[in-house]
C-alpha cells in the first residue's frame, strides 16, 4: 500500500480532486517551496509572495475536478500562481496610476486636497474589499477590461465576474456615500 507522502502528484491530485484534504495537503507541503520561491521572483518581496500562493492554492483547491492532466499538476499550480501575481502587480500599478493622476490635477489647491482626499477614501473602501472583488473592480472600473478579458484573468465565468462586480460596486458605492 502506498502511503500518501510517496504517492505520485496524479494520484494525489486525483484523491484531492475526490474532496481528499490530506492527499491536497501533501501536494501543498511538496510544491509550495518551489512556488513561493517563483512568487517571490516575480514580486520582488516574500510578502506578496506568500499572499499569492495562498490565493493560488485556495483556488486550486476550489477547481482541482476542472484539472484535465492530473500529471501536470506542478505546471498547473504555477500557472495559477503566476495569474494571481498578474493580478496584484497589476492593481498596485493601476493604485500607482491613480496616485500619478491626483498628483496632476492641476493647480486648484481646493480641488486637489478634496480629490485627494476623496482618493484616499476609494483606496481605503477597495482594501477593504475581499480580493476577488476588488480585482474585478479595479480591471473592469480603472483598466477597462471587458467581463471576458476579466474572467479570462480571473480563472472564472463572465457571470461570475458580473456578480462579483455588482457586489463591488454596491459597496464602494456605500461607503464612499458621503462623496457623492
Amino acid at each position: 500500500m502506498t502511503t500518501l507522502s510517496s504517492a505520485t502528484d496524479a494520484f494525489l491530485a486525483s484523491r484531492a480532486a475526490d474532496g481528499h484534504q490530506t492527499a491536497f495537503g501533501v501536494l501543498v507541503r511538496r510544491h509550495a517551496p518551489f512556488l513561493v520561491a517563483f512568487a517571490t521572483k516575480l514580486t520582488g518581496s516574500r510578502a506578496d509572495a506568500d499572499d499569492c500562493v495562498q490565493e493560488a492554492l485556495i483556488t486550486a483547491w476550489r477547481r482541482l475536478p476542472d484539472l484535465a492532466d492530473p500529471e501536470k499538476v506542478r505546471s498547473w499550480l504555477t500557472t495559477i500562481v503566476s495569474r494571481k501575481v498578474t493580478d496584484r502587480m497589476r492593481a498596485r500599478k493601476i493604485s500607482e496610476q491613480i496616485d500619478e493622476e491626483m498628483v496632476s490635477l492641476g493647480d486648484d489647491p481646493e480641488r486637489s486636497v478634496v480629490a485627494s482626499s476623496q482618493m484616499d477614501a476609494l483606496k481605503k473602501v477597495l482594501a477593504d474589499l475581499p480580493e476577488e472583488l476588488r480585482v474585478v473592480w479595479v480591471l473592469r472600473e480603472i483598466g477597462g477590461h471587458s467581463y471576458d478579458e476579466i474572467a479570462s484573468e480571473v480563472g472564472e465565468t463572465p457571470a461570475t465576474v458580473r456578480g462579483r462586480l455588482a457586489r463591488a460596486r454596491k459597496t464602494v458605492l456605500e461607503r464612499m456615500q458621503e462623496w457623492r
